[in-house]
């Protein structure tokens, strides 16, 4: 799309990835009101392609990988006003080509976004499985 510009690893503050968060269905299911959790989700991702128009963010493909044997996109967003213009799969697009030839590109999908993802290129996978750490113990 004209007018948007990708950036690999631009830094973007916590106040930014909230505001664009919320501008999404991802909002619903992140810690937007947690700004030290948010503030360490960025820190700890080691992939981050972004969108801008101008100095607006307008997506964002937030990753945790190896960049060679998997890579996890923890979150795929882009503001609904910005949506069906490609820049999803840019972003997605743009993620792969960061990583080595055969890393597995692994996601776990919105409600709402169940249908986009076999547009942009991914199979569905029967058994993923999730936990939640709720004790603090320390190793």
């Amino acid at each position: 799309m004209a007018g948007i510009h990708y950036f690999i690893n631009r830094s973007i503050r916590p106040d930014q990835f909230i505001s664009l968060l919320q501008k999404t269905s991802l909002a619903t299911r992140r810690p937007i009101d947690d700004i030290d959790r948010i503030t360490s989700m960025l820190a700890h991702t080691n992939l981050l392609i972004t969108a801008w128009q101008d100095s607006a963010l307008v997506g964002a493909a937030r990753s945790v990988t190896d960049f060679s044997y998997c890579c996890y996109l923890s979150d795929l967003a882009v503001d609904e006003q910005f949506q069906r213009q490609g820049i999803g799969r840019q972003l997605v697009t743009r993620t792969l080509a960061q990583l080595q030839l055969g890393c597995r590109l692994i996601l776990l999908s919105a409600p709402q976004a169940r249908d986009y993802y076999p547009h942009v290129g991914f199979e569905q996978h029967d058994s993923a499985w999730t936990t939640v750490n709720t004790t603090a113990t320390e190793l």
